[in-house]
């Protein structure tokens, strides 16, 4: 949400005379009616987003070449999925855009090519595998069978069950990774494993934060020594990762993307006949994520 920026010396609402109000008002300058862009920062921490997924990705080892990877993965699925018609009944139009601007016609070269944004001059993040912030809405018709057979609606998926989770970021965890720590309690509780999922959506926070999440659901290695389990989730093949494009392509419109993925993954699963399954993975600010399984409609 954009917010006015903080109006300079003493605020004017605080003023005990009108002389005082005055002189408060006087110190505005033009820059101070300009609104302020949202961000991504921890005020825990004081770094960025991006800045903390550098730090992971350094941790777990991960390569320029595995984000740019992704992310043109991102945008090539996305514009298939345009160009088949997936969206067609998922998005509206608006002041004369019909599709996600922020769709590019890129190749592994191009990326290649840009300059790090975040990790300093040696960083493996460039504008080209964050995700950016966009403008944009969503939203998602969540009720009954019975409601929406009164009323006439097709019934694509249902919400079988969703689990939440946080990680101490301050405390060295890495910031976007509360849904790998979400994920075993989900899978639990339904009886479920990891190939048993058909469709996966990993929100794309960062190129480096799919890649991260998946390293870990794969590894024996932390999932007996951070998630204790007997060993690993199982690796998430290509195939059935963000099958139509996400986050990275179609851009990051803060507190729409969830809204903006459950859909396109329930219309996914329909598409594939009863009984699929779907798992959601959303990172969040604040150390904080969630994970939750999708079932199709018969």
């Amino acid at each position: 949400r954009w917010a006015a920026r903080r109006i300079p010396g003493e605020a004017s609402s605080g003023a005990r005379s009108a002389g005082d109000r005055a002189r408060a008002i006087a110190g505005l300058r033009p820059r101070d009616l300009l609104p302020a862009a949202p961000g991504g920062g921890e005020p825990r921490t004081g770094l960025s987003m991006g800045e903390h997924q550098a730090l992971s990705n350094e941790r777990w080892g991960i390569t320029r070449e595995e984000q740019d990877a992704i992310a043109l993965r991102s945008h090539e699925r996305l514009a298939r999925a345009w160009d088949e018609g997936f969206f067609s009944d998922l998005a509206t139009s608006f002041q004369g855009l019909s599709r996600d601007e922020n769709l590019r016609e890129t190749s592994m070269e191009k990326l290649a090519r840009l300059k790090p944004a975040f990790g300093g001059e040696n960083g493996t993040m460039t504008a080209g595998n964050s995700t950016p912030m966009t403008d944009g809405a969503a939203s998602v018709l969540l009720a009954s069978d019975e409601w929406a057979e009164k009323r006439g609606l097709r019934v694509l998926a249902h919400v079988v069950d969703v689990q939440t989770a946080a990680v101490d970021f301050v405390r060295g965890a890495d910031l976007l990774s509360a849904p790998i720590f979400a994920l075993p309690r989900l899978l639990e509780r339904n009886d479920v494993s990891l190939a048993d999922i058909d469709l996966v959506e990993i929100h794309e926070a960062f190129a480096g934060t799919v890649a991260m999440t998946t390293k870990a659901w794969a590894s024996d290695e932390f999932c007996r020594e951070r998630l204790g389990l007997d060993g690993a989730l199982g690796p998430i093949e290509e195939e059935r990762l963000n099958v139509h494009g996400s986050s990275i392509a179609a851009g990051h419109p803060f507190a729409a993307t969830g809204a903006r993925i459950l859909p396109t993954l329930a219309k996914a699963l329909y598409q594939r006949g009863p009984g699929a399954l779907g798992l959601i993975s959303v990172c969040a600010a604040g150390g904080q994520g969630a994970v939750a399984l999708l079932r199709s409609a018969a």
